[in-house]
């Protein structure tokens, strides 16, 4: 059983930056791995923020590019999300997800395709 837990959230003013990080466990097959960051402010649906394959294929969203870099460390089978120039637009809760199996045509910022998902971590950006 995949799980994934996210650490690095908080709160932080207007151009400001933080690093989350997603921990994941239970992942027995590496390639054709496609893990992915997405967010949920207050009254708004979830979007896709960030995604990247095993291949170390990236893709982001709009909204979030050159702003936001993703990241892996597969030996430590850490997910990360270094997040810069914070704008109160950021705040939402962010969540980590992965699925396998997954080509890197298929493997982009806000995918359907993501089958495991963490808790969220709350990041809040004060004008």
């Amino acid at each position: 059983q995949v799980q994934l837990v996210e650490s690095g959230g908080g709160s932080v003013q207007a151009g400001g930056s933080l690093r989350l990080s997603c921990a994941a466990s239970g992942i027995t097959y590496r390639n054709y791995y496609c893990m992915g960051w997405f967010r949920q402010g207050p009254g708004k649906e979830r979007e896709g923020v960030a995604a990247i394959h095993s291949a170390g294929i990236t893709s982001y969203a709009e909204s979030v590019k050159g702003r936001f870099t993703v990241s892996q460390d597969n030996a430590k089978n850490t997910l990360y999300l270094q997040m810069n120039s914070l704008n109160p637009e950021d705040t939402a809760m962010y969540y980590c997800a992965a699925t396998a199996y997954l080509s890197t045509t298929n493997c982009y910022s806000g995918s359907p395709a993501f089958r495991y998902w963490g808790q969220g971590t709350q990041v809040t950006v004060s004008a």
